[in-house]
């Protein structure tokens, strides 16, 4: 580099912009999954007497300090109480016990872990809301984080990378009437 031509400048960290990477909130608990069908009879039918045993015989103790999912893959009707039975048999071992596809439950920890921060603090700011991560956040986070950014009167919204990113959102200049 010759004195001419001065340092190199990151542009990009003396922009304005604030850059939020949704994986910070995820939970990396580990998470083990159950499916119940393996539990009904010819997995589609709930029959309560082999139920419970099923229940009292299945080694619940795989699942400490996981997080347990809980779901029947098959068109089976499953009462109310079955999953009930097996959230209690699991309440000692499990952090928790989720029930429904994989999708809802990350969401769900990922809004727990979100409730708390502080969105307002992007008021008037240009925000970008990091695409690439280590881990899959999910599409539902994004439209969370959305929101909560828009609510809070962020001035632009963009997604993606700071060299590359997706304009989502650019606050409207007040009219003259208006200032």
């Amino acid at each position: 580099m010759s004195e001419e031509e001065g340092p190199i400048v990151n542009k990009i960290k003396q922009s304005k912009l604030e850059t939020i990477d949704l994986q910070q909130f995820h939970d990396d608990t580990p998470v083990a999954e159950l499916d119940i069908k393996d539990f009904l009879y010819e997995e589609l039918m709930l029959k309560e007497e082999k139920y419970r045993e099923h229940i009292k015989e299945h080694d619940w103790s795989q699942y400490k300090n996981h997080y347990l999912r809980v779901y029947c893959s098959t068109d089976a009707i499953v009462a109310t109480w079955a999953y009930m039975l097996v959230a209690k048999a699991a309440h000692p071992y499990a952090r928790e016990v989720f029930f429904g596809s994989e999708t809802a439950m990350r969401m769900e920890l990922f809004r727990r872990n979100m409730k708390d921060f502080d969105w307002d603090h992007y008021k008037g700011t240009f925000v970008l809301l990091k695409g690439c991560s280590d881990i899959k956040v999910p599409e539902q986070v994004y439209v969370y984080a959305t929101q909560k950014l828009l609510e809070a009167g962020v001035k632009k919204l963009m997604y993606g990378e700071a060299c590359s990113n997706v304009p989502i959102y650019k606050q409207p200049r007040k009219s003259r009437q208006e200032r």
